[in-house]
């Protein structure tokens, strides 16, 4: 039995077909969708533990699948397209997905993304035992419960990605200690760093969930020309 499904979303057939024979020797189950809608309706039916989403498909687009999917889901999902422009890599950060990946891709690339992925979103889902209601990091109005691994801002619970949580444990864990975007994504993705832009896109999103004014933070702040630190203040 395979120990995880994969679901690769794209009209081209040949590239679901291509990515499972990659994935099939890692153990791992792929699901194939060409276009949106039918990706939603298996999601809504099977246990899915990372999606591979094309950008330009019928009916559905990857666009709008990811928006619907990241409604009520946190299932890492990873951009696949041949748009390659800069903006499309943002765009596709900002609605949600937690990857993006041009074509053509490397087979290796493509698998220590993915595995990569699951990696986190399996630990993020587990619950970690040992800990008590009280192991929780509190900074300010800002709460990270690192058992049911739950943000609450104000009391409030607020929607949260598995790589969201990762570099807010990373942040809040160190209060003030200022982070380099290369330090976050080697810290969280556990992987060199390539991509420092994928490091600005989540901690926008961060501040979007946790800050009352996301272009004033009185939490998650940027130390010009160095990095990121996360402020250690009082109510």
């Amino acid at each position: 039995m395979h120990k995880y499904k994969v679901l690769v979303v794209d009209d081209e057939k040949e590239i679901p077909d291509a990515i499972e024979r990659y994935l099939k020797n890692e153990d791992i189950q792929v699901i194939k969708a060409y276009n949106g809608q039918d990706a939603l309706e298996i999601i809504d039916k099977e246990e899915i533990h990372l999606i591979l989403m094309d950008i330009m498909m019928p009916n559905v687009d990857g666009i709008e699948a990811t928006m619907k999917i990241r409604e009520d889901k946190n299932i890492p999902i990873i951009i696949i397209s041949a748009k390659s422009e800069y903006s499309d890599k943002i765009l596709g950060l900002n609605i949600g997905a937690d990857d993006y990946i041009t074509k053509p891709f490397y087979p290796l690339e493509l698998i220590a993304r993915v595995k990569s992925q699951l990696r986190r979103y399996i630990d993020f889902g587990n619950i970690r035992k040992g800990y008590e209601e009280k192991d929780k990091i509190i900074i300010g109005g800002i709460s990270l419960d690192l058992n049911s691994k739950e943000l609450r801002v104000d009391g409030e619970i607020k929607k949260i990605t598995p790589i969201e949580y990762k570099i807010l444990e990373l942040l809040m864990e160190n209060p003030n200690k200022v982070f380099s975007a290369e330090e976050i994504y080697e810290k969280v993705w556990k992987e060199h760093c390539i991509n420092t832009d994928t490091v600005m896109v989540h901690i926008r999103r961060i501040r979007e969930k946790i800050e009352i004014k996301p272009k004033e933070p009185r939490y998650l702040k940027v130390v010009w020309g160095i990095g990121y630190k996360f402020e250690k203040c009082t109510r």
